[in-house]
């Protein structure tokens, strides 16, 4: 049987997802961040394939989402959609580390995935914490900067007014720069990673990911089988069945072997 657990770490609410007979062990432990506008509980299947499989699942609420919503529109939300991303990735290390003092997991079997916003949470996170083994981004992209300079363009086209001065736009980019993949692809160190991506999405640019998965491609020279881009035809910015069946394979075959 599968216990679902819905607890709160240090204001962080959380679905902790686990095999009953091996709730108390330390375990395989996979990370799973939603996307903008999403919950936790939007992404209870990818959890479930997980802890069939035998990992300890964690899917917390991001901040203003979910169990933290405060009511905000989506494009009041979207004003503070890197501050939502940073914050993410500072509460991952809070989770990971009651989880690790509770001597709940493997450490040397981490894994870190996400949809949409929780795939960039993921691919910023990379550049922090070598604690994460593996890691899939589904339909997120690396490269903070050039992604938020396309997000204040797409405003602009569809008539928003810029809602940051210009010391502001360089305040920002200048703090994300220090979470995109992109800039400081070395941090990586030949970990684990795969992208999935929808050919026809338009909320993350398909072509913009694309273009950093094959600018991180050197750094996994002799290694390429451990960076992978499964590109979906008929995809838009929703994740297929078989996107979902590629991840929790990813994983096992990474942190389970």
């Amino acid at each position: 049987m599968i216990n679902v657990e819905n607890n709160t770490i240090e204001e962080i609410p959380f679905l902790h997802l686990v095999k009953e007979e091996y709730r108390n062990e330390a375990l395989p432990t996979c990370f799973f961040v939603h996307g903008f506008t999403s919950a936790k509980e939007h992404n209870l299947h990818y959890a479930y394939y997980l802890a069939e499989k035998g990992f300890r699942v964690i899917l917390p609420d991001c901040l203003e989402h979910g169990e933290r919503g405060t009511g905000k529109t989506e494009y009041e939300l979207g004003k503070r959609f890197w501050n939502i991303v940073i914050h993410t990735i500072k509460e991952l290390e809070i989770l990971k580390e009651t989880f690790a003092r509770d001597g709940l997991i493997d450490e040397e079997r981490i894994g870190l995935a996400g949809t949409s916003m929780g795939g960039i949470v993921t691919l910023g996170a990379l550049t922090q914490y070598e604690w994460i083994n593996s890691a899939v981004s589904l339909m997120g992209n690396p490269s903070y900067v050039k992604l938020a300079k396309a997000q204040l363009g797409q405003l602009e086209k569809m008539g928003y007014e810029n809602p940051f001065t210009e010391g502001q736009v360089e305040e920002i980019l200048s703090e994300l720069s220090r979470f995109d993949l992109s800039l400081q692809p070395e941090k990586l160190n030949g970990r684990p990673l795969m992208f999935w991506h929808g050919k026809n999405d338009k909320v993350v640019p398909f072509q913009l990911t694309y273009e950093a998965y094959t600018e991180l491609l050197p750094f996994y020279e002799g290694r390429e089988d451990q960076l992978v881009f499964l590109e979906d035809q008929k995809a838009d910015h929703k994740v297929s069945r078989d996107g979902v069946l590629k991840l929790v394979d990813w994983f096992v075959d990474h942190l389970m072997a």
